[in-house]
This record gives C-alpha cells, structure tokens and sequence, in this order.
C-alpha cells in the first residue's frame, strides 16, 4: 500500500481506527475523516506510535452536515492529487429521532445519505487513480430493513432499530448500483459485515447499552472487525467481486430483496435528489 492514499470515515475510534491502523502499518497514506478534529488528532498520534507511519492526516468531516461533506472533498481535492481506497466506515445509532440542519433523519443521513454524497464527490479522484476500491461497513442487520421509500426518514412510526436496519440496506444497494455505474473504471465496489464488534455505536441507547453490555465478552475487538475491511481495501479483487457483500473475507449473499437492481436504480436517483447531486425536476440545467 506503499503510496497509496486511503481516506477512513469515522477514523478516530472502533473499526475506522482499527481499519487506520491496519493500513498505515502496510505504508499507506491514510486520512482520518473525523467529526472531532482533536479527536482524530489523537488517534493519529496513536497510530503513528504504533506503526512509525507519519503518512497520516486528520480532516474534518461531520456526516450529519452536507455543507461539511462538501468542504471535506473539496479540501481532500486541494491536498492530494489521487484516492486509492476510500472507507465509508462512521455509522451511529440512535434511539430517539432528530433531524439534521439538512432536514434528514440523522441515522438515515450519517449512515448511508453523506456517503453516498462523499463517494460521488471523490469518484473522479478514484477513476484517475485505478485500480482503485470504495469499501463500505454495512451490518447483517440489514437483514431488517426495508427501504421506505414513501418515508425514508421515518417520519411515520418511529424505530431506532428499523431506521438503522434500513441505512445499512441502503449500502449494500448502492453498492450494488455503484459497481454496475463503474463497470470497466478499475473502480471496484465492496461492502461488509464487521461482526459484532466493541465500539461506541452500542452506546447509541438504553437498551442498546443493556444488551451490550451483556453480549460484551463475546463481541469482536475492533481489530477483528476491521479485518475485512483491511483486506477488501489492500487484497487483489478478483473479478465478479465488486458489487458484492463479504463477511470473514468470504462473499456471502445479503437479504434478498424482490427486484433489487431495480430498487437500487431507484435508491439511486433518490438519493441523487436528496443529496443535492442533481436539481429538482423542473430546474432549467
């Protein structure tokens, strides 16, 4: 990975530092996406400690902010000329529903919505660099969601749980769409389940830290979760594999959802919308 830029989403704890660590041991250039600068700088110095690699940068990003979405890949552009890996890692759960000043469903937005942004936003940045990989951390609790498409931000009936669930569905469809829209780039599309792994995120509610609490003896370190996410990033992709789903380094196949093409096409230009990729129908371009 010698000379390769990596950029980590929620690198300054659990899996995104775990993943960090793991790449700038292999000789990376890795930057941490982090909501906390002071945050990250703190687990740069740790990880620069620990394997000896000053490639290491911290930049700001808040995923529950487009404008900081934005300011984020237009700073990462400013700095370096080429993305080799980028990691849609920073996921949060909740079990009380807030909106963002973008008016988005929080988990909905920091989830799956702003790296969705972000990845089209440095996509140019991975073309010129092929081969080049996004890897994205889903969770096989997508296994629970559908995509509300009428309500994505669960405005309706309210769950932490569902809201969640259908976030990490999301990722596993843009996956999907974004390996078919990059076919033959060099830019290839996976994502994963980590496991269960000891991090913040089962801090995210009552009963969520109950339950945690509980299960935490027999939970993954953040090490073993970030594994995968390693070798997806750094491991030669044989073809067939972008676009697919792996847990343990294997591919394994995620929920099955009645025409997923389809609802990934739709998910797509959605999401597009959303986003502010694209302007309203009716807009003259």
């Amino acid at each position: 990975m010698a000379g390769k830029v990596c950029v980590v989403t929620g690198a300054n704890s659990g899996i995104g530092k775990a993943a960090a660590t793991g790449l700038a041991r292999m000789g990376a250039t890795v930057v941490l996406a982090c909501r906390h600068p002071e945050r990250g700088n703190t687990a740069k110095a740790e990880i620069e400690a620990g394997t000896g690699n000053r490639a290491l940068a911290v930049m700001s990003l808040d995923l529950a902010r487009f404008a900081s979405v934005r300011a984020f890949a237009r700073e990462f552009a400013d700095a370096y000329p080429r993305l080799d890996v980028l990691v849609n890692n920073a996921g949060i759960y909740t079990s009380r529903r807030r909106l963002t000043e973008d008016g988005h469903e929080t988990t909905w937005q920091v989830d799956y919505l702003s790296h969705f942004l972000l990845t089209n936003l440095l996509l140019d940045a991975l073309r010129r660099s092929a081969p080049s990989r996004v890897v994205s951390v889903s969770s096989g609790a997508h296994t629970m969601g559908t995509i509300r498409f009428e309500d994505l931000d669960f405005a309706g009936r309210w769950s932490g749980v569902r809201a969640y669930a259908q976030a990490k569905l999301a990722q596993i469809l843009f996956t999907q769409e974004l390996a078919r829209r990059v076919a033959g780039t060099g830019v290839a599309a996976t994502v994963l389940h980590p496991g269960a792994v000891r991090t913040n995120w089962s801090k995210g509610g009552r009963a969520m830290r109950i339950g945690a609490g509980l299960a935490w003896p027999f939970m993954r370190t953040p090490e073993k979760g970030a594994d995968t996410v390693v070798w997806l990033a750094s491991a030669p992709v044989p073809d067939g594999w972008s676009g697919r789903y792996f847990k343990d380094r294997a591919p394994v196949e995620p929920k099955a959802v009645p025409d997923a093409p389809g609802v990934a096409r739709r998910l797509w230009e959605v999401s597009e919308a959303l986003a502010r990729l694209r302007p309203p129908a009716g807009t003259p371009s």
